[in-house]
């Protein structure tokens, strides 16, 4: 997929205050332009992923993938927020500096909003499928509702149309991590806050794998052991992964973006806004997913028209977005005609 950048002329108001002169739209697409008549597929990413969807589902994104680059248009817009390329607290202001706190804050529905002037700039009028996960579920939750007539099909994988008490205690708390390290505040450099943002993602991936996952994945493969250390080494990997390719601001904010979610603002609630969706609407729900557990997906996705609910499973919790591929295919495929 070929990573482009759309500079905006009008100024961008933010929903929550605030607002930037011009805005970029860091964005992926799968062909050189869009040509009428092309099939589109809209893929939402996750919290930290990027718009380069082959990059990060290449099991089901690229050529002779179920998102086959050759024969459909496929495009992913990188969320406002993130270091990724999209304007966010880590882009430069006029004077060349970072806007680190100074930043306004950003809503899911502004994300969508930035995403919509990709798609009119690409002179899309039609969209086959949106599809998202996560925080990409939440954008797509939102697309479906603010362009109705635009979607012909919509999927939502282990996602919510809003945020639950839950997931909003597991965002603050890794915000608090983040804000416990010193030099976040202080706002030098976008090296600020490394370490709370380790600690971060530590907390974070428990969520995000659930208690069979790392069962699996992370025993002590000695009976004799005193202190047990390989899910302690896995956590500490994964915040320095992290670490190494974002920054603590973008992170604390998209956390605030997550908090944020609530399709029925202004829409006298959620069960009237979902009403408004028109997409042919599949829901998928994972069955150990700690984050949006099956029995929430069932409640909200009642009130879609029309829309068909599924279970897959995984040991894997939340991650089974990421990680069920085959069982993802059997569900998408059919979609995709």
């Amino acid at each position: 997929m070929t990573g482009r950048t759309l500079v905006t002329e009008e100024p961008f108001e933010f929903e929550a205050g605030g607002r930037l002169d011009h805005l970029s739209v860091a964005y992926h697409v799968s062909k050189d332009k869009y040509v009428p008549g092309d099939k589109v597929v809209v893929i939402c990413h996750a919290l930290t992923a990027n718009s380069d969807a082959e990059d990060w589902w290449p099991q089901l994104v690229g050529k002779g993938r179920l998102f086959d680059t050759d024969r459909y248009f496929i495009l992913c817009v990188n969320m406002l927020a993130s270091p990724y390329g999209s304007s966010g607290p880590s882009s430069a202001k006029p004077d060349g500096s970072p806007y680190f706190l100074d930043f306004p804050k950003v809503t899911v529905r502004d994300m969508v909003r930035a995403s919509i002037l990709v798609r009119k700039h690409l002179g899309i009028e039609h969209i086959d499928l949106l599809l998202g996960s996560s925080i990409g579920g939440f954008q797509a939750f939102e697309w479906a509702v603010m362009e109705p007539d635009i979607i012909g099909n919509v999927l939502f994988i282990a996602t919510s149309p809003r945020v639950s008490p839950w997931l909003s205690a597991t965002m603050e708390a890794q915000r608090m991590a983040i804000e416990a390290d010193s030099s976040f505040r202080q706002c030098r450099s976008l090296e600020g806050g490394k370490d709370g943002l380790r600690c971060a993602r530590a907390q974070g991936l428990i969520t995000y794998r659930g208690y069979d996952g790392y069962c699996l994945t992370q025993a002590e493969p000695d009976d004799d052991t005193v202190f047990a250390s390989r899910a302690a080494s896995y956590q500490r990997h994964q915040g320095d992964k992290l670490v190494a390719r974002f920054d603590a601001y973008s992170y604390w904010y998209l956390c605030y973006a997550v908090d944020s979610n609530n399709v029925g603002r202004g829409r006298s609630g959620v069960e009237k806004a979902l009403s408004l969706i028109k997409a042919s609407t599949t829901v998928v729900a994972i069955d150990s997913d700690l984050l949006f557990p099956p029995s929430e997906a069932q409640v909200w996705s009642k009130y879609i028209k029309g829309a068909v609910f599924k279970v897959i499973h995984s040991e894997f919790a939340h991650d089974g977005f990421l990680l069920e591929y085959k069982q993802l295919t059997d569900i998408i495929k059919p979609i995709l005609g």
